[in-house]
């Protein structure tokens, strides 16, 4: 792929709880890298995902003076709150985006890993709402292709013992199977229908290629290479979205 060394260039990294994934994007979201991942070690830990980032992009030049980052959890101001399918009890008020930046000697922005991939994906066309499920289950909320405030619906009880992250994330699929897997989908999807009255409906994930059921004409399957393109619409947002931006110490 063809690089280039505007200054304008911006460093897409998206942390699942399976993988880490980075590009180089310019600032249209352009790719001007290969796409790479790796493993999201197990049980992993705020220095986990650092060290993890930065053997990652080794291959990636040095021609980005910005960094997006989509994390799953709860992120606010640059501090993650919540990391449900990482180390337990490691991710109380993380400075994650701090770290990173002073790794990396360059200003970054944090948001939910699905508010990331939703800048990616929408079409910019009314009420949007993008679900990922993958390793667990996220979901983001855009009008007119810009992102309302994050709420961590997957956390929602769906029964006195299961929240959405249980009912439906990677746990549920491996031990429920497909078939019952899928159903669990299609409740959710009908839920959602009725509750938000979405315009469109984006679904991705790692578990996205399993669907198996006819989707409405107003549902579109999305990829991880495509949601990982937000991380470029992160640094055109006006400052009243209020993405915090945190740069390097001196």
């Amino acid at each position: 792929m063809k690089m280039n060394s505007n200054e304008q260039n911006i460093l897409s990294i998206d942390i699942g709880g399976t993988s880490i994934k980075t590009v180089l994007l310019d600032e249209y979201g352009n790719m001007l890298s290969d796409y790479l991942k790796s493993k999201t070690p197990d049980s992993a830990t705020p220095k986990d995902i650092v060290e993890g980032i930065q053997e990652l992009i080794k291959p990636i030049p040095n021609t980005f003076n910005r960094v997006s980052i989509g994390f799953p959890g709860y992120v606010k101001n640059g501090i993650v709150k919540t990391a449900p399918n990482l180390a337990k009890n490691k991710w109380d008020d993380v400075a994650l985006a701090q770290r990173v930046a002073d790794a990396l000697d360059k200003p970054v922005r944090l948001v939910n890993d699905a508010d990331q991939q939703g800048l990616g994906v929408v079409d910019g066309k009314g009420f949007e709402i993008v679900f990922t499920v993958g390793t667990g289950f996220g979901t983001a909320l855009l009008f007119d292709g810009d992102l309302l405030p994050h709420l961590e619906l997957a956390h929602f009880p769906i029964s006195k013992e299961e929240d959405y992250d249980d009912y439906i994330g990677n746990k549920a699929f491996e031990k429920l199977g497909n078939e019952r897997w899928n159903k669990r989908l299609k409740k959710v999807i009908e839920t959602y229908k009725t509750v938000f009255n979405y315009d469109t409906l984006y679904i991705g994930g790692g578990n996205a290629k399993h669907i198996d059921f006819k989707l409405d004409s107003n549902i579109k399957l999305v990829s991880n290479r495509d949601g990982i393109k937000g991380g470029a619409k992160l640094w055109k947002l006006a400052d009243k979205f209020n993405i915090f931006t945190v740069n390097p110490k001196v």
